[in-house]
């Protein structure tokens, strides 16, 4: 069987993230991130999540929305090598594939069924950004789905880039309180593309309607200023 499938989402993320940068690299690396799944109008349908408060965790097919119609390419370069040694597009999670498709694991916090937008799951651990279509939602099923010997080739280990981060009290202040959990772990990841290291440069990230500008220098990430 060969052609064109069509698919159309069914739901769309509501997070913290107005753009790509400083989205965490891969889901769950940042628990305090919280944001909501929201049905479109045609899957607002109670009965069609009957169930899913039995489970902790969700899988997440989606699609990186700013790559729709971006040519592919066989290789790629992972940020965790650096940016400098090419792989095989299958062999990683880039988002310019040849379907640009997403997968994230996250965990389930809580279901309303009854608000203005319908339905709505509240999920944290989400590496998505504002808007982003979700195309399908499945439960992680514990005994087949993890596996805890598997080989994790290039990453197997973990992705141990942890920066100090600094926040100034007066910018802080200018910040959400019940948010600043979830920054200080998006920038300890270190938000920094893998080839741009060099120090005294301004990086700016949108966050919770905020642009939140800071510097790096050895392994501290300082909050410049929060807009």
């Amino acid at each position: 069987m060969s052609g064109a499938i069509s698919i159309i989402p069914v739901a769309r993320i509501r997070s913290d993230f107005g753009g790509k940068f400083g989205i965490p690299r891969q889901s769950g690396v940042v628990p305090e991130l919280r944001a909501e799944i929201i049905f479109e109008p045609d899957f607002r349908e109670r009965d069609a999540l009957r169930g899913i408060e039995g489970f902790s965790h969700l899988w997440l097919i989606w699609g990186f929305s700013e790559n729709f119609g971006r040519e592919w390419s066989p290789t790629v370069r992972p940020p965790r090598l650096g940016g400098n040694t090419r792989l095989g597009v299958f062999a990683t999670r880039s988002p310019v594939r040849p379907n640009p498709l997403g997968l994230s694991c996250v965990k389930l916090e809580g279901v309303e069924l009854s608000t203005p937008d319908g339905p709505v799951l509240r999920v944290s651990g989400a590496d998505l950004m504002d808007g982003t279509p979700i195309f399908d939602i499945k439960p992680y099923v514990p005994y087949a789905d993890a596996h805890p010997d598997a080989l994790g080739g290039f990453a197997a280990e973990e992705w141990e880039r942890g920066l100090a981060v600094e926040i100034p009290p007066e910018l802080a202040a200018r910040f959400p309180a019940e948010k600043l959990d979830a920054l200080r772990g998006v920038l300890a990841q270190d938000p920094r593309p893998a080839y741009q290291r060099e120090g005294g440069h301004v990086y700016g990230m949108n966050f919770a309607g905020h642009e939140v500008k800071f510097t790096v220098s050895g392994g501290v990430l300082t909050v410049t200023d929060i807009i």
